[in-house]
């Protein structure tokens, strides 16, 4: 696909959640390569405007603070067009967050096994959430809670357990294309 072909099309924000260590940002940034697109991590924009890690804010605000931030970040980034924006995992817990994706972009779920997850966040101390005795536990525990919600607003599922970083970007922009055909996805 012509990267001028899908800039043309009606799709023109592009959300990616899902839970950590699924790859939304290194597929993101992908993915705005290919479109001549923006990347925004929200967690990365966050760090930028405050000054301050995710581990401080979570420390000095608690997760409840870290939410409320989120929430800012989200809600003007996602007003923004020709833009991919990679969700942190838990951005899907306030029900402002889902109605704020849902209703300006196409929202994809790029969904990792726990075991993959596990793989690929293990040697990382910047997820506060998994400062925990047993990490593939707390791991479960996530998933279960915001798995749903992942599945609730999401309109095109990929699993990114298998394949590289340019490959599942390229099967991304092969079910856009197709997406963006149908006309109930005009955003």
């Amino acid at each position: 696909m012509l990267h001028s072909e899908f800039n043309s099309i009606a799709i023109n924000r592009l959300f990616l959640i899902g839970p950590m260590g699924a790859g939304k940002t290194a597929i993101g940034r992908e993915l705005a390569r290919l479109l001549a697109w923006k990347f925004f991590d929200s967690d990365h924009e966050i760090e930028r405007r405050t000054g301050a890690d995710i581990p401080l804010i979570f420390e000095k605000e608690g997760e409840t603070g870290f939410r409320r931030r989120e929430r800012q970040v989200i809600e003007e980034l996602s007003q923004r067009r020709n833009i991919v924006l990679a969700t942190g995992g838990g951005a899907v817990l306030d029900p402002a967050n889902r109605a704020c994706l849902q209703n300006h972009g196409f929202v994809i779920y790029l969904k990792a096994s726990v075991a993959s997850q596990s793989d690929r966040t293990a040697h990382t101390q910047r997820r506060p959430l998994l400062h925990a005795s047993d990490r593939n536990l707390r791991l479960q525990e996530l998933f279960v809670v915001r798995e749903p919600l992942y599945e609730s607003i999401a309109q095109l599922i990929i699993s990114t357990d298998h394949g590289k970083v340019k490959k599942l970007a390229q099967a991304i922009l092969r079910e856009l294309h197709k997406a963006a055909a149908r006309p109930e996805n005009v955003v």
